[in-house]
């Protein structure tokens, strides 16, 4: 298993939680098997997939659980543990594609409107919000973000999204602004040894984790009216509707967020259309 997990990790350059997840699923297969790699074929795969189907698990899971059998299945036929490849004969089981909950402009707006402060606290989280709604970058992402990653004079951010591939995204004045506040009045009271590079940090000088981020994000949409409970990815899906909404091209808003595929940033297109059928409802005397 320990084997295993560092191919998940160095090869394939899994996040630690998805890393965490196929450990957990490949388990769940192994004691299926009670422990045997011997005779697992296409049958056995199959009679386990129905058996977690059966105990009530997600769609979701099943098919988080699907990807793990073919990646394991492929690592120990290529180990030479198994003569033959069964997953390859496993289909893919398709997850829910639910439209993802997103803030209007207007709660948006409200969202990053904030009074003046000098407090380092402030300028931190200020920053870091601005930041996500403006790039829609990952909270990994904005995690990971060094100070020179930031390019002020062509208002870029360089960052290292899934599969260790590159992208550069531009933001705005107000995200700019913000970040001048924070690292200029803010993050040197923060410095620390510990620090090195990172944009971002904790209160005690370390670099920032996503579960900070996320409680920021939480506290700060808890104080707009009306606004949807959600969290960094919630931003991220609403920067991409707002940009479809003001008509930024789909092929544009796919490499801003750094997605693989166009069909994964499709799904946006359907949230701005059942808007505009909202408004069209609303507004239109014949509708």
């Amino acid at each position: 298993m320990g084997e295993f997990a560092r191919f998940l990790r160095l090869e394939r350059d899994l996040s630690p939680h998805t890393v965490r997840a196929y450990l957990a699923d490949v388990s769940s297969l192994l004691d299926h098997t009670d422990g045997q790699l011997e005779g697992l074929d296409i049958g056995v795969l199959r009679e386990w997939l129905a058996d977690q189907h059966a105990s009530g698990k997600a769609r979701a899971t099943l098919a988080r659980r699907t990807a793990c059998a073919r990646t394991f299945t492929a690592y120990c036929h290529r180990r030479g543990w198994l003569a033959t490849d069964p997953g390859l004969l496993l289909g893919s089981a398709k997850s829910p594609r639910s439209l993802p909950v997103v803030l209007d402009q207007k709660q948006a707006k409200a969202a990053l409107d904030a009074p003046p402060t000098a407090d380092p606290k402030e300028l931190r989280d200020q920053a870091l919000l601005e930041l996500l709604y403006a790039t829609g970058v990952r909270v990994s992402e904005l995690c990971s973000l060094d100070v020179d990653d930031v390019d002020r004079e062509r208002n870029v951010v360089r960052v290292m999204g899934k599969g260790r591939k590159e992208r550069t995204v531009p933001f705005g004045r107000p995200a700019l602004q913000a970040l001048d506040r924070w690292c200029i009045h803010g993050r040197p009271l923060w410095v620390r040894a510990r620090s090195g590079p990172a944009l971002f940090l904790g209160v005690r000088g370390g670099r920032i984790d996503p579960g900070t981020v996320r409680r920021v994000v939480h506290a700060r949409l808890a104080q707009v009216e009306g606004a949807p409970d959600m969290g960094p990815h919630g931003l991220r899906h609403s920067a991409a509707t707002h940009l479809l909404e003001g008509g930024a091209d789909l092929r544009s808003v796919q490499e801003l967020l750094g997605h693989a595929s166009l069909n994964t940033t499709q799904i946006y297109t359907h949230v701005s259309i059942d808007r505009l059928r909202a408004a069209y409802r609303q507004a239109h005397p014949r509708a």
